[in-house]
């Protein structure tokens, strides 16, 4: 081979060596990109919290109720638990008193929307008039505004809850334990529902305008009590959370061109492996 043949052939092989470097830097930083936002995601939208210890919270949909939510309330004092009330608008321009009650007794309000509709079909005007006007109500209420979103039915696109934290500063509050309180199965159905399901950093939902749930809270309260959960809030749970150990991610594997590489056994091969964004957890259809 002539030795202006063998200098082409080797520059051939660094130019290879160089593009599959940067295809490889390009696979890396992709895969940087999508866990940074899987992360930022992550940081806004909680189905249910990783936390160092039995620590639960409760939370309650749709109220207030002018009958049902002020007897939710002495079952709480009673028990010495606090709570999370995701409220809807109107309901709470219509029984301010009540709100005004459950955030004075240390209970957390959160926004539900004004009149509970499906925000993954709606116009973003439309969206932003929902929450609007019940972070007015909640503030007029309360004298403070909400910090937390709960959409109704958990129905939100990724995109609402991009601009939705960045207009109004919410966190977007799902949850991991549906006891199906709005079908109306019974107090016992209920109970045994959230005993069986609930874990440590548990978001638990029911709703305060059904008779049954509220029947069914105080033996809920004092068995989830035997079993050792401790109630707190969304936000204190939240501020709970410790970090989940990391699997070590594989890195994508460069290759070298055969011209450059030692010689090797035909049946030798060097596997690549790409990193992978585990998807959240779609909620149920209640809420």
């Amino acid at each position: 081979m002539s030795v202006s043949r063998l200098l082409l052939f080797c520059f051939a092989g660094v130019i290879t060596a160089h593009a599959l470097r940067a295809e490889s830097k390009t696979a890396t930083q992709e895969a940087r990109t999508n866990n940074e936002n899987a992360a930022a995601e992550s940081s806004i939208t909680f189905n249910s919290v990783h936390v160092d210890g039995p620590y639960i919270a409760m939370t309650f949909d749709d109220g207030p109720s002018a009958t049902l939510t002020p007897k939710l309330l002495d079952i709480l004092a009673a028990h010495h638990i606090k709570a999370t009330f995701f409220v809807i608008g109107e309901n709470v321009a219509e029984h301010p008193e009540i709100v005004a009650r459950a955030a004075r007794e240390g209970h957390e309000i959160g926004n539900h929307s004004w009149s509970h509709p499906n925000f993954a079909k709606m116009s973003d005007a439309g969206v932003r008039s929902q929450l609007q006007r019940t972070d007015d109500a909640i503030k007029n209420a309360t004298g403070s505004h909400p910090i937390f979103l709960r959409p109704p039915y958990g129905s939100i696109t990724e995109r609402e809850k991009r601009w939705i934290h960045d207009e109004f500063g919410y966190r977007i509050i799902l949850w991991d334990v549906d006891p199906y309180d709005w079908k109306r199965p019974g107090p016992a159905i209920v109970r045994n529902r959230i005993l069986k399901e609930t874990r440590p950093g548990s978001i638990v939902l029911s709703h305060d305008i059904h008779p049954g749930t509220i029947e069914a809270m105080p033996s809920t309260f004092d068995e989830l009590q035997a079993k050792g959960f401790k109630f707190v809030t969304v936000s204190e749970l939240i501020r709970m959370a410790v970090p989940r150990q990391p699997k070590p991610s594989p890195q994508p594997t460069e290759s070298i061109p055969a011209a450059l590489a030692p010689s090797v056994s035909p049946t030798a091969t060097t596997p690549s492996a790409s990193p992978a964004v585990t998807p959240s957890p779609a909620p149920s259809p209640s809420g």
